[in-house]
């Protein structure tokens, strides 16, 4: 029940904390503010307001932006390790994102060194191929007219 909520809120305020209102109203609490200092006499209260509200509201920014890419994360992979599993890759990759940062950089070394393979196989096919065609003789074109 606590989680659904967390969930629901999360969302609803990185939402709003992407709209362009959202940033908007921002700027004009920060020119009030500012505007604002020679009526206080840039004083340490002026001044701690606008610190302590912009510390609280980083803050508590933080853990709910955090929530929200762990979620997407791992919807992600969900649905990538649900590709590979249907299609034609390797199963073995399901699951790789939980293993450690070296772990992770080996297998994609083996990967590119893997796909150079591959690419040179590919242009050793295709020099192949073209050795082939300029070995043959060519079909004399027909000559018409008197």
């Amino acid at each position: 029940m606590i989680e659904k909520l967390f969930t629901r809120v999360a969302n609803w305020v990185a939402h709003l904390a992407g709209l362009p209102s959202t940033f908007a109203v921002c700027v004009l609490i920060v020119v009030v503010w500012a505007v604002s200092g020679p009526f206080f006499g840039f004083s340490d209260t002026w001044q701690l307001v606008i610190n302590t509200g912009t510390t609280i509201i980083t803050f508590l920014m933080v853990f709910l932006i955090q929530n929200t890419q762990n979620r997407d994360g791992a919807a992600i992979q969900a649905k990538l390790d649900e590709l590979i599993r249907v299609g034609r890759a390797h199963n073995h990759f399901i699951g790789i994102e939980h293993l450690t940062e070296s772990e992770v950089e080996e297998i994609r070394d083996k990967c590119e060194a893997a796909a150079k393979r591959h690419d040179r196989k590919l242009a050793e096919l295709a020099k192949k191929a073209g050795s082939l065609k300029s070995g043959k003789p060519k079909k004399k074109a027909a000559v018409s007219g008197p």
